[in-house]
């Protein structure tokens, strides 16, 4: 369990991640091939998904995040209604957290969908979801998404519009470590189809890019300002209700449609 949370805390000081503006476009966002690995560590076996995720989301749905060829981070705050921002399934984006690539996609497929004991299946851990990170896994022009919850720590994979929602208790610390470590590479989410951006980066690319921004007379996220009392708000409010996953139903982590 150790290996990769040190993986993961190393992409916090890896130069390339940082958002340094001497490498302007989506190569500021990336993170060079390989270079999560140790010294003279030896090529992992491969591991495949545990059956039981083949079978509720499906062989399509896995295939994108096991296979994925462009892996794309965002962080999400929690589901609310009044908000009238940018979503992805439903959840605000607080910003865009990088362009993360083979690493991020091995070590989901590795200890999230292939380690069986990381995973309680049927059993809802007791607490309220808190939404930090949704990683976008692409392949060709199909998606598969997978939100992270900490310090309630579960997963839920989208595709297909169906949820499945996953108890990961036994590996808190990886999800705690990812959150630690993508969290910090922020970026301000501006829409990509406003940048008429091909990728899904949503990220100020170039001084064209930045025209047409600053051209709209009102700001992108508005609503952020008001982002901590709203948060402070709805925390008060789950605290009398200690169940639920915003509009998710917790009843059971089986197949849900």
């Amino acid at each position: 369990m150790k290996l990769p949370i040190l993986l993961l805390t190393a992409l916090i000081f890896y130069p390339a991640l940082s958002f340094a503006q001497t490498v302007e476009g989506v190569q500021s966002f990336s993170q060079p091939e390989g270079s999560w690995k140790r010294e003279n560590q030896n090529v992992a076996e491969e591991v495949k998904p545990l059956q039981r995720f083949y079978d509720e989301v499906g062989k399509f749905g896995i295939d994108n995040i096991t296979n994925a060829e462009q892996v794309f981070c965002y962080e999400v705050f929690p589901y609310n209604a009044d908000y009238k921002g940018y979503t992805l399934d439903g959840f605000p984006i607080r910003g865009f957290c990088g362009v993360m690539g083979t690493p991020i996609r091995d070590m989901v497929t590795k200890y999230f969908l292939g380690t069986d004991g990381n995973v309680i299946f049927d059993q809802a851990e007791q607490c309220v979801i808190e939404p930090k990170i949704i990683i976008r896994f692409v392949r060709g022009v199909d998606y598969t998404d997978m939100l992270l919850s900490s310090p309630c720590h579960s997963f839920a994979i989208f595709y297909g519009g169906s949820v499945h929602i996953y108890n990961f208790k036994p590996g808190a610390a990886i999800i705690d470590a990812m959150v630690k470590a993508l969290g910090p590479k922020h970026a301000e989410f501006v829409s990509p189809s406003l940048l008429n951006q091909v990728m899904p980066i949503g990220v100020v690319q170039n001084e064209q890019q930045r025209k047409l921004v600053n051209k709209r007379s009102e700001p992108i996220r508005k609503w952020a300002e008001q982002a901590e009392k709203e948060e402070a708000k709805r925390a008060a409010e789950e605290k009398k209700n200690n169940s639920g996953w915003n509009k998710l139903k917790m009843r059971s982590f089986g197949k849900q449609k």
